[in-house]
């Protein structure tokens, strides 16, 4: 390894300072733990360098081989396997967080010698950010049910079993790719699962507009009819219109998302009128609700999410059905109606869920389908949808918030219509 410091020190020199620059980190960090604490803890500022080095020198003199080093670890963890059972014996609830530390400590000072400082750092640096990180770690995971874990396990079936089987090929006169249909079920599902994740994340906190913004990611249909139905007990009809219009701008920010991700050249068409949209639709919503009635927060304002699992597996699958769908319907409206037809059914599909019928599109756009008229199609479909959202908004919430949403959403659907007559033909 060539670099200018080592023309100034030895190579070996280097590295056993690192060691135990690296394994003195860890043994400060475990030396303020255990004083804090006032409890039995193994090692400290002496012990973690000492099993750095030793980890150091059994790499050293096994001249490349495994065992020596793999028989020093060994060595090392019934050390720490008499410590916790020490530990154990003195306190009926006792971790193996430094236990952990001390053989992550000895593997640094192994990694050290063999050149992979970058390794041996980032082992370091992510050990200490997890052990200073405890109570916050620990507070995360009591926000997490069972039911959260099986969540993320489904969302991992999705992504890492069932996308990498597919086929990447087209089939069929329609070009179908299984590879892209799942993966446009990925990518809605990712996002959906961010958004359910940060809910949980911040639950308690925030209030209804970091409701309306993670839901709106989330899905600002569900958001809707949560913070409609959310005003008939909690009568503040700005606060709930405003963030329900602030859902509705989110949106147009997870539609430019998806639709950037599966055609690049719809999303330039899109970007410009999307992003405004999104703008007015947040920064609206923000100042309708600053106008918000002078009343106390009850203390159920801050669980004001929608239920709901993103990841069912049933609805991913039922979503590819529907995006297969919408890839038909579209190439047989395109031959047969024409753009007009497009428009017709964009119009038809904001009623229901836009994203099959907009990620469908954006599998057409710029082939059997003009740019310009997906782009409107697309425009069309999310201003219906939140034509639809304001008939939720009045149906489910108290009579002010009702019309207070409805009005909004109608303007903002009027107002994401003005670029079919300003940009497309």
């Amino acid at each position: 390894m060539s670099s200018p410091i080592f023309t100034l020190i030895p190579i070996d020199v280097f590295k056993i300072l690192l060691v135990l620059f690296l394994s003195f980190l860890v043994g400060i960090e475990r030396e303020e733990q255990k004083s804090s604490s006032g409890k039995y803890a193994f090692g400290g500022v002496r012990t973690y360098p000492l099993i750095g080095l030793i980890g150091y020198g059994m790499a050293f003199i096994s001249t490349n081989q495994l065992l020596p080093v793999a028989a020093g670890f060994i060595v090392v963890g019934s050390f720490l396997l008499l410590s916790y059972w020490h530990k154990t014996r003195a306190f009926q609830e006792a971790g193996m967080t430094s236990e952990m530390a001390g053989l992550a400590t000895y593997l640094v000072g192994a990694l050290v010698y063999y050149g992979h400082f970058w390794v041996a750092s980032t082992v370091v640096i992510t050990s200490l950010i997890l052990l200073e990180l405890k109570s916050v770690l620990e507070g995360l995971a009591r926000r997490f049910s069972p039911d959260d874990i099986l969540t993320l396990a489904k969302f991992l079936f999705l992504t890492i079993v069932v996308l990498p089987i597919l086929p990447n090929q087209t089939f069929g006169s329609f070009q179908i790719n299984p590879f892209k249909t799942w993966l446009v079920v990925v990518a809605v599902s990712t996002i959906s699962y961010v958004s359910f994740l940060l809910q949980r994340v911040w639950k308690g906190r925030g209030g209804v507009a970091l409701t309306a913004l993670l839901g709106g990611a989330y899905s600002s249909t569900v958001t809707t009819v949560a913070l409609a139905k959310k005003s008939t007990v909690d009568r503040r009809p700005h606060t709930y219109a405003g963030a329900i219009l602030m859902a509705s701008g989110v949106m147009y920010l997870r539609l430019a998302l998806l639709v950037s991700l599966f055609n690049q050249g719809l999303a330039r068409e899109l970007v410009l009128p999307f992003g405004i949209l999104a703008i007015v639709g947040v920064g609206g919503g923000w100042l309708w609700a600053s106008k918000a009635e002078r009343v106390v927060p009850s203390s159920e304002e801050k669980q004001v999410y929608p239920s709901g699992n993103p990841l069912e597996l049933r609805a991913a699958f039922l979503f590819a059905l529907l995006f297969v769908i919408m890839v038909i319907l579209t190439h047989y409206t395109v031959l047969y109606l024409g753009n007009q037809g497009v428009y017709v059914l964009a119009g038809i599909m904001g009623v229901t869920d836009v994203d099959p019928f907009i990620l469908g599109i954006t599998q057409s756009a710029g082939r059997t389908t003009p740019l310009s008229v997906a782009s409107a199609a697309i425009l069309i479909a999310a201003a219906s949808n939140n034509v639809i959202k304001g008939i939720y908004a009045i149906s489910f919430g108290d009579r002010q918030t009702g019309r207070q949403s409805c009005y909004l959403l109608l303007v903002l659907a009027l107002l994401g219509l003005i670029p079919l007559l300003l940009v497309f033909r």
